[in-house]
């Protein structure tokens, strides 16, 4: 995943863009970087590693070695960025968080006549770069940008810092991810997360509408291209990666996870299985607000039978490998023996894709006396990897525990029936759940429905992505 925050100012910009971009650390674990622009000293660029100390502490020297009425930040879990780019359009520094999936037939089309990419890690082109490379086959950013929402599979959101000092920003062609703008007196900014930028000062402006390109300055925010009609936006942001105080089409991702909640605990009300739970907790951190909308509505206590151990350990997903990942959690809970020995417990988590980590905690939580617990997931079943952005991306759809133990029951033939396992009316959906449970040992089991999401999102469903659900595009 990833996210960006921009700045031009009267004065100096470093200072929000250095916060800013810090604010959207929970979406990146690798790559930190910051590009700014100085009338006197042009561009500078600076890219830290981040997997094992946080942005803040990498760049707390930047106001040393940066200066610039104009920046741009980016947190990245893969590709570091933002780049410098020298081309006929100019010096520029540029960032983007998306994914795109046909890199060498963009580069076989568009790019085969000469030049050259760096190569990532596996050989792989840093994608920043092809896109940069994109652009520069037009004769301006906005021809440019238009061409790479229209040639590029998967999804776009690009921040571009030009040599006047001005910040063009492009929203993806479907609006897979927000983007917004924020003004004060001192300038304008654009950012991923609302929060980040009320934070410091500034007031929303306007949220950028699909493929919507805008240039920023001090002054203005000036539309270059129209958004488009169709919007498709992550669906996921509300249940898990979006940050619990920002707000996407105008919907804040806290209260949408209350209601969340309380919608699968009215659904478990009806068909009476948690009679006997003592308390409801959320897997933490996001499935916390869930729990939490959960108890309210089924009157059951709200407690935190662990805690997340996070001044050492602020990152469970650190480590590339899934070992590694698994101990970290493990030694990340710690206990409340009272809230858990001879307790019946239920759990809320914002969603079940490996169930690898799930599995360890319910070990946990067993290992400390519970008598029984219960797992509900704020989502439905993930069936697809998704294929629009770097983020829970399986490499394969077997990592994914729904395919796996559809596989186990069925075999392939039991792709046919996605739709019947994902429902928990139906005897595929049952078996689904009773297999699972068993797999990982929950008392019961039970995911929201699609119709569930969307009401708690409360936008038209054609304009969510629900694609890691159902597979529609």
């Amino acid at each position: 995943m990833g996210g960006f925050f921009g700045a031009v100012t009267k004065t100096d910009a470093l200072t929000d863009v250095f916060f800013g971009t810090d604010y959207h650390s929970h979406l990146g674990t690798r790559r930190g970087g910051m590009a700014a622009f100085d009338s006197e000293i042009g561009h500078q660029r600076v890219i830290h590693n981040i997997q094992n100390s946080p942005f803040r502490t990498k760049f707390e020297k930047i106001f040393d070695e940066m200066q610039g009425f104009a920046a741009i930040g980016c947190i990245s879990d893969f590709e570091p960025q933002p780049l410098l780019i020298r081309s006929r359009l100019g010096t520029y520094a540029i960032c983007n968080v998306g994914v795109v999936n046909n890199a060498d037939e963009l580069i076989d089309s568009y790019l085969s006549k000469g030049g050259y990419f760096d190569s990532m890690t596996g050989g792989k082109v840093n994608p920043t770069e092809l896109i940069s490379a994109l652009i520069n086959q037009k004769d301006n950013f906005t021809d440019g940008i238009k061409f790479v929402q229209e040639v590029v599979k998967g999804t776009t959101s690009i921040l571009i810092l030009t040599d006047s000092g001005t910040i063009i920003a492009a929203r993806d062609k479907v609006g897979r991810l927000p983007m917004l703008v924020g003004k004060s007196d001192e300038g304008y900014c654009v950012s991923f997360e609302s929060f980040a930028y009320e934070k410091l000062g500034y007031e929303k402006h306007k949220e950028l509408g699909p493929g919507e390109i805008v240039e920023i300055t001090a002054d203005s925010c000036k539309q270059l291209s129209p958004p488009g009609k169709e919007m498709k936006i992550c669906s996921f942001l509300w249940s898990y990666y979006g940050y619990p105080t920002s707000t996407y089409e105008g919907v804040n991702v806290e209260l949408m996870r209350y209601r969340n909640g309380e919608i699968m605990a009215k659904y478990d009300d009806v068909v009476k299985n948690t009679e006997g739970v003592d308390y409801v907790g959320g897997v933490p951190d996001s499935g916390t607000p869930h729990a939490i909308g959960y108890a309210n509505a089924s009157h059951i206590p709200f407690a935190r039978a662990f805690i997340k151990y996070t001044p050492t350990w602020a990152r469970s997903f650190t480590p590339q490998k899934q070992t590694e990942r698994t101990k970290i959690a493990k030694m990340k809970q710690v206990p409340v023996d009272e809230l858990i020995t001879d307790k019946n417990l239920l759990f809320v988590d914002d969603s079940i894709v490996r169930g690898t980590q799930l599995k360890g905690t319910v070990d946990f939580l067993y290992a400390n006396g519970a008598k029984s617990v219960h797992m509900r997931s704020a989502c439905p079943p993930i069936m697809y990897s998704c294929k629009y952005l770097n983020f829970s991306r399986a490499t394969n759809e077997m990592e994914l525990l729904a395919r796996q133990i559809i596989m186990e029951l069925e075999g392939e033939e039991g792709f046919k029936y996605i739709e019947e396992y994902s429902d928990a009316s139906t005897k595929r959906g049952k078996n689904l759940r009773d297999a699972i449970c068993k797999k990982l040992n929950f008392a019961s089991l039970e995911f929201q429905s699609l119709e569930g999401v969307i009401k708690a999102i409360g936008l038209e469903p054609c304009k969510l992505c629900t694609y890691c659900w159902n597979g529609k595009e």
